[in-house]
């Protein structure tokens, strides 16, 4: 299973595009086919709702409280893992103290330079390419 803590920008990038083959729609079908496990708390879920149902964004309420339902449904909640050092953009601090509480996970975000530099914070190209990967890797064990 691959476990992952996506940062709001990346469901906002994937509801915003009608490409199907970007990056971050690609990270939402993931989602979709539970081929991902979302990691999550009330914090994360509350940005979600907060940031998705802004008026500046096209979204349909049904389906933004569709997407959040799923996530809620499917995610692990999640602790955080105190992270003692500053951080690029407090605010997403959560995000980034999560994926830190389960190893192996990643944090897949459009926003790297809001956080620490580390292995596991990934773009949303990087993290198809890596569950792509995980995937081949997992069937030759079969």
């Amino acid at each position: 299973m691959i476990y992952a803590v996506i940062a709001t920008n990346v469901l906002v990038s994937a509801l915003l595009t009608s490409n199907p083959l970007s990056a971050t729609k690609k990270v939402l079908n993931l989602l979709s086919s539970c081929k991902v496990t979302p990691l999550i708390n009330d914090e994360v879920i509350s940005e979600y709702i907060d940031v998705l149902h802004r008026n500046k964004f096209p979204f349909k309420t049904e389906d933004v409280d569709s997407l959040i339902s799923f996530i809620q449904q499917v995610g692990i909640d999640t602790t955080r893992t105190p992270f003692p050092e500053s951080m690029p953009d407090e605010d997403d601090r959560v995000f980034f103290e999560i994926t830190l509480t389960v190893e192996e996970s990643f944090l897949v975000t459009g926003n790297l330079k809001h956080y620490p530099k580390q292995p596991q914070v990934v773009t949303p190209a990087e993290f198809i390419e890596l569950a792509e990967n995980r995937v081949i890797d997992d069937k030759s064990k079969l």
